[in-house]
Formats: C-alpha cells, structure tokens, sequence
C-alpha cells in the first residue's frame, strides 16, 4: 500500500470523522480512498450503533454519555460529525429549557437530517422543542 494512500485515508478520516486507529487506517487504505469516500456518504450502508450496553450501565439517560459513546463506536463517522457540526451551528442549551430530553430528541433530529438538505434541517429545527425554548419562542405573543 502506498504511504500516500494512507496520508490521504487518515486526513479523511480525521476531517470527515473523528480519526482512526492504525489498523483501521491500514484497513481502509487497502479499499482505496475513492472507495473509503464512498462508503461515508452512504452511512446507512452500515448498522447503526447498539446502544444496549450503555442503557444498561448508564442510568442518567439520555445525556452527553451516550452522543460520546456514539461517536467513538460508530460505524457512520460522517453522519455523527455532521450531527456535530449542526450541534454548534444551532447551538442550544439544557438551562433555558430545564428538559435534557428536548435536547437529546434535537440531536437525534440532527442525525436523521444531516445528510439531507439544509432546508430540511431548517425545516425540522423550526418545528424542535429545544430550538423554540432556545429562542423564547413560548413566550412570543
């Protein structure tokens, strides 16, 4: 394998993930990157997270705990990194709604639309509760 190859594999996955171990880079550098590009723009190529050993540990659900445990296990690292960069765009915050699920459900709406189009994101954010607290709008006559 060309050392290019894998310079080119792991800028990808640093840029469109969240890095990559050495053998995994090893790996994906054998498929080629055209291929590894492929391969993160269709992310439902690959099963989702399972998620049954952190509810099962994890009891202060939902929370940071389980969108960390996501990105480090993922097998759909641009989808999480796009959820992510939504995440800071439109940022929101717990205190103003006092409802840590409200938050949970946006980042999961984050996920479900970040490989979509911009305007369906906006479109489902004008519509999220932890968007609408965040900007008072249950204040707004």
């Amino acid at each position: 394998m060309a050392s290019n190859e894998l310079a080119l594999v792991a800028h990808l996955m640093r840029r469109a993930g969240f890095g990559a171990s050495r053998a995994e880079m090893d790996r994906l550098a054998r498929r080629g990157y055209d291929a590894v590009v492929d391969d993160l723009v269709h992310p439902e190529r690959f099963p989702d997270v399972e998620m049954d050993i952190i509810e099962r540990y994890n009891h202060a659900r939902p929370g940071q705990t389980d969108w960390i445990y996501r990105m480090v296990n993922t097998g759909r690292p641009l989808r999480e990194k796009m959820a992510l960069f939504f995440h800071h765009v439109f940022a929101t915050a717990n205190y103003k709604s006092d409802n840590p699920q409200a938050s949970y459900f946006q980042l999961d709406m984050f996920r479900e639309t970040c490989m979509t189009s911009v305007i369906n994101v906006l479109t489902r954010l004008s519509k999220d509760p932890a968007m609408l607290f965040w900007l008072d709008n249950n204040e707004n006559h």
